[in-house]
């Protein structure tokens, strides 16, 4: 059913309209093949069949004359309530409550009263039961149409919620990736003067891992220029947990030495947990080279009990005034999206960040 519901909405509008229009005509003709003259069998007159064509036809041209087109098929089915006794009944004016449907669908608030007043008008002179079902069917088509029409706002309100949140992680990932690169960089270009007069050797790895940074960076940073620009993933798959290992070596080869650790029997994470759970240790070893003057660290992913717990921890001095910064904020931001968690502060000896991620 949503599959045929896709298909529908897929089709042009003049389609939909020419489709609508058919099925209206269809409808008020069927009583005219099977009902027989009362007065003898000569065929039906243009004459006498004319209301169903002006009940049907104009809705070719209802999205830009909603109000009008409402009007002449309304009066229509009027002129078709006042036919001659040989004229088939029509128990079901589709015409009029397509003219509805569009209206209340359309057209501004004064326009859908007016086409509301004009409905009921008529019904008033009928008979009771007439008119119970004639104002029972013209509130089941006006109602149908501003479902539409709020149907429609809450998918254009969710579209750009979507897209708020698409936003905001992508500037999370551009702010990890620009961060984690410069902070290497910077380290490294640093510690290059240095490294240059004592040890040659150490100094074309700190310009290797500068260049090695930099291409990493750009490299990642196209890729989510041409989500901006195109609204699609990249063909590259983001990070995971499988770069963890060359995150960390990347480090160690230039700053603070640090260990991984893996306890537990690894299982599979959400692709949104996975790449969270990326981010999360590129973030805390960004600010351990960064800020923390940390000598040694370690990250230790713990499986067990259902979940993930990452833990990053150093000998150094933490973040200092950096703790309320977009870092941190972000770690805790990606978390919460995968329904887990993340604290930090103070550890044995140094900081300390543990993320919990629900497998």
């Amino acid at each position: 059913m949503s599959g045929l519901l896709q298909r529908l909405r897929a089709l042009p509008p003049a389609a939909v309209d020419l489709a609508i229009t058919l099925g209206v005509l269809i409808g008020l003709s069927v009583p005219f093949l099977y009902a027989r003259r009362m007065s003898g069998p000569e065929p039906w007159t243009l004459a006498e069949y004319w209301p169903v064509l002006v009940g049907s036809v104009p809705l070719l041209l209802r999205r830009r004359y909603p109000l009008a087109v409402f009007v002449v098929v309304a009066a229509a089915s009027v002129a078709y309530s006042l036919r001659d006794p040989d004229v088939p009944p029509q128990p079901v004016p589709y015409g009029w409550l397509a003219g509805l449907f569009t209206v209340a669908e359309l057209s501004p608030r004064w326009k859908r009263l007016l086409a509301v007043g004009i409905s009921l008008a008529p019904a008033v002179t009928v008979s009771p039961s007439t008119f119970v079902r004639s104002t029972l069917t013209a509130v089941a088509a006006y109602a149908m149409g501003r479902a539409v029409v709020k149907h429609r706002e809450n998918a254009a309100l969710m579209a750009e919620r979507a897209a708020e949140r698409e936003r905001a992680r992508i500037a999370r990932d551009m702010h990890d990736i620009l961060a984690h690169a410069i902070s290497i960089m910077i380290v490294q270009a640093e510690a290059g003067p240095f490294a240059v007069r004592g040890s040659p050797e150490r100094a074309i790895q700190a310009f290797r891992a500068i260049s090695e940074a930099g291409r990493d960076a750009q490299a990642q940073l196209r890729r989510m220029l041409d989500l901006l620009k195109d609204g699609e993933m990249g063909r590259e798959p983001q990070p995971t947990l499988t770069g963890v290992p060359d995150l960390v070596a990347r480090v160690s080869a230039t700053g603070p030495q640090v260990r991984l650790a893996v306890t537990g029997t690894a299982a599979t994470l959400p692709a949104d947990a996975e790449l969270a759970a990326y981010r999360i240790v590129q973030e805390a070893l960004t600010n351990m080279v960064k800020h923390a003057r940390a000598t040694t660290g370690e990250v230790r992913l713990d499986w067990k009990d259902g979940e993930l717990m990452i833990t990053i921890s150093d000998d150094g001095r933490g973040p200092g005034g950096h703790g309320a910064g977009h870092g941190l904020v972000g770690m805790r931001e990606r978390a919460a999206a995968c329904g887990g968690t993340v604290t930090y502060g103070g550890g044995p000896g140094g900081f300390q960040v543990e993320a919990r991620l629900p497998l």
